[in-house]
């Protein structure tokens, strides 16, 4: 049986098929402006016995398919637990949001953490960021990595942070210096977050977010035990799949 998990995330649109739960396809897409136009185009040629949505969209995308949903959340710690079953606790830092979790031997959730209200601490946040100091976001991380002096970014809102790097770089501050400390509030959220929700020092990491060095490695300095699997952005995809196949 084959079966396909959809996540319609705000910047990413991520398809998993698997069969026998065993990944056969993966493709991934951007969002845009049209996120059901562009799920239709990521699904061009799929064929599958089972379908299941996720992510922040998947009530648009069961508005206009026949497909059942699942919640990220559920579909994010399915997916992890197949890829790692001593997984225990998982950060996922997406575009818009970020999600902590704490999930039990059986790979239930047991307890989470959803950070959806504003844009602080996530993938958006990073590449204003990055974009305010002049990096591109794939590179952010690295310049962030050349850091010579610690510098305190204190504002976690998108738009006073915006300001405050604006006023560093204008005192003279280096922007590496600055990515740097942008990187640390990020960290430091997140690490809040998991520390209200797991005692678990090993993380399972997922999300765009999680392909950036620099953020890894901080976790790490902070105690943690740092798992990233190969891609990221397609675990939610394959946990939805592998629910597919459950139900």
């Amino acid at each position: 049986m084959i079966c396909a998990g959809i996540d319609i995330g705000s910047r990413t649109i991520a398809l998993v098929l698997t069969e026998n739960k065993k990944i056969i396809d993966t493709r991934i897409t951007k969002t845009g402006f049209s996120p059901v136009a562009n799920a239709k185009k990521i699904m061009e040629g799929i064929k599958a016995d089972k379908f299941i949505a996720t992510g922040y969209g998947r009530t648009i995308f069961e508005n206009h398919f026949e497909s059942n949903t699942v919640t990220e959340i559920k579909a994010a710690a399915r997916g992890a637990f197949e890829i790692n079953p001593d997984t225990k606790a998982i950060l996922d830092i997406g575009g818009q949001d970020v999600k902590a979790l704490s999930i039990n031997e059986s790979g239930k959730v047991t307890k989470f953490e959803m950070n959806d209200r504003c844009a602080a601490g996530t993938g958006k946040f990073l590449e204003i960021m990055a974009d305010s100091l002049g990096f591109r976001l794939d590179d952010f991380g690295e310049n962030a990595l050349s850091f010579q002096k610690e510098i305190t970014i204190s504002n976690m809102c998108t738009v006073f942070a915006e300001s405050e790097v604006t006023s560093l770089l204008a005192k003279g501050e280096s922007p590496s210096d600055i990515a740097m400390g942008v990187h640390v509030s990020v960290v430091k959220r997140a690490v809040a977050m998991l520390k209200r929700v797991t005692c678990a020092k090993e993380i399972f990491f997922l999300g765009g977010v999680a392909k950036n060095k620099c953020i890894k490695l901080i976790l790490e300095k902070n105690g943690f035990k740092v798992s990233t699997p190969k891609d990221p952005q397609i675990v939610v995809a394959y946990g939805a799949s592998l629910i597919a196949g459950e139900i």
